[in-house]
This record gives C-alpha cells, structure tokens and sequence, in this order.
C-alpha cells in the first residue's frame, strides 16, 4: 500500500537506438522507459542492424523500501495492511533496473582469394627494332 504496484524501467542500449520488444509485449526504442506491474518477471529483447541481438531477463526481489513499508504495515495497517503489500507486489523491485545492452557488432566475414591461376608479375617484353626490312 505505502509504494503502489507498478514501478517505472528504464531501458538503455549501447550505443543508443535499438529497437526493444519485452514479453510483456511493450515495445520502444532505447532509451525509453516501460511502466509494469511489480510482480511480473519479463524478458527484453534488443534489435540493433549490424550488430547481434540480445535478450536480458529482468526478475524481482523484496526491496529494501518494499520491507520498510511492509514492516510500517504491520504498525499502522495491521494484518490488512501487511496482506495488501504481499498480494500487490508492492514490496518488490525489479532487477536489473535499468536494464542495459552493450550491443555486440557483428563482425562482416573478410573476403577469400578466388580460386584460379596465379597472376605472375609481368615481363618486360623486347620489340623488333623498328628499321628498313630487307628484302
């Protein structure tokens, strides 16, 4: 009850621009911010042209705040307070937060040498000296 129960991602990549698709099915490009439910457990999906994709999990956790306000629940709000908290979610964090790709390039495959004859280096050739033909 003291913390709500949705909390605010924040989405970056490096370098920045990459498109983002969650399994929650939120969609941005980075860095951008997603709000979810704080019990919900969500893969990201990063898509950057010209580098390879990358998928990061984000789980949750009790925060440290979230077992403050569940502690001041069991003073103020009693067994109904402390229930709420715990159904809610409300005393979960999302981690990591922010979620961060380091985009790996993609490296182009270097060019092999076509098979064939071997190029020598070319010879200088020697002309006939030009003069009167003799007949």
């Amino acid at each position: 009850m003291t913390r709500g129960t949705t909390s605010q991602i924040q989405i970056e990549s490096e370098p920045s621009g990459a498109s983002v698709e969650t399994s929650l099915n939120h969609q941005c490009t980075t860095p951008c911010t997603i709000t979810v439910g704080r019990k919900e457990e969500f893969s990201v999906v990063f898509k950057l042209a010209g580098h390879q994709d990358q998928t990061i999990s984000v789980g949750t956790r009790i925060a440290g705040a979230g077992a403050a306000g569940f502690v001041g629940n069991a003073v103020v709000g009693g067994v109904v307070g402390m229930g709420v908290d715990a159904v809610s979610g409300s005393t979960l964090e999302h981690t990591p937060n922010p979620v961060k790709a380091i985009m790996q390039k993609i490296e182009a495959p270097k060019a092999e040498p076509r098979p064939g004859r071997k190029r020598t280096p070319r010879q200088a050739r020697t002309l006939p000296a030009s003069g009167p033909e003799e007949g």
